[in-house]
């Protein structure tokens, strides 16, 4: 099922199955969401929970016993339930199951509210503990926006900009797609990275923690054209793409892949997060269209 959203200067689709906002277009007709082309990769903006990453050996420790999932958590296969509408918000839903139970032995409700701006749209994340026991989980947004956007472009012209200069190292990633310990490589320099398909084929993923910025943007070099992220209260983020795609995934995480050398205990993973029964957590994040 879809839902339509719109302002008087935007339009969106949000899905039902996994909870996603699939489509953003401006009042030119301008697609910003990848539209999922299985040539490359089918996914278009995934929701990462209750982790984000891979698991060490496929399995998590949860209480002494050894629970599967696959990469990036169960939400992104899931049916949302819609909770809630209006002409330019969507509020959807995700509980427990006894398929969920097996896989993370907790109750839990996931709300995702998509939210149309004047110039952009945000994505609320809420996540409750309606359950006896701490719930501990990781959360995280794989928005692949489509790069470039306009014709006569090149994946190579755009870059990404911070909104504080940074010199920081990407994590680097095995070939199981854990994280090394201490493994990192030099990456960011004064806030700015050019675009490049060579640095993904060899690296993967850039993924980044511990920045001042609290903004990164997307944006062709020559024309400012683009997508502004604003990713504050998460402590990671992330950007993917595969080598000849025209797209470039900006995720922001709270939570990450195991650590080669990691525990395999859930509450040990990197950026966790522990609920008190009853207690909510909310964490937004909020793209903005860049004009030429």
């Amino acid at each position: 099922m879809n839902i339509s959203l719109s302002t008087p200067s935007l339009t969106a689709s949000v899905r039902t199955l996994g909870g996603e906002l699939v489509s953003l277009k401006d009042q030119a007709g301008t697609e910003y969401i990848w539209q999922g082309d299985p040539a490359f990769w089918s996914g278009q903006n995934p929701i990462l929970f209750p982790i984000v990453g891979s698991l060490k050996d496929g399995q998590v420790d949860i209480g002494g016993q050894a629970f599967g999932m696959n990469r990036h958590g169960f939400a992104r296969q899931s049916e949302f339930t819609p909770a809630g509408q209006g002409p330019d918000y969507a509020v959807l839903e995700l509980r427990e199951s006894p398929e969920t139970l097996a896989r993370f032995p907790f109750p839990f409700l996931l709300q995702v509210r998509h939210q149309l701006l004047a110039n952009g749209f945000s994505t609320t994340f809420a996540v409750e503990n309606p359950g006896p026991a701490p719930l501990p989980f990781c959360i995280g947004a794989h928005t692949a926006i489509r790069c470039p956007l306009f014709q006569g472009e090149r994946f190579e012209d755009y870059e990404l900009a911070f909104d504080q200069p940074e010199d920081a190292d990407t994590l680097l990633l095995n070939a199981q797609g854990l994280l090394r310990d201490g493994g990192t490589e030099p990456m960011l320099c004064g806030g700015k990275i050019s675009l490049d398909y060579q640095a993904f084929q060899r690296l993967d993923t850039l993924i980044f923690q511990g920045l001042r910025s609290q903004r990164v943007s997307l944006r062709h070099r020559a024309s400012g054209r683009g997508v502004s992220l604003d990713f504050q209260g998460f402590p990671m983020i992330a950007f993917w793409t595969k080598p000849g795609a025209p797209f470039l995934c900006m995720e922001p995480w709270q939570g990450c892949a195991a650590y080669t050398g990691e525990t395999g205990r859930f509450q040990d993973k990197p950026h966790v997060l522990t609920l008190a029964p009853g207690e909510r957590k909310e964490l937004r994040y909020a793209f903005t269209l860049l004009d030429a």
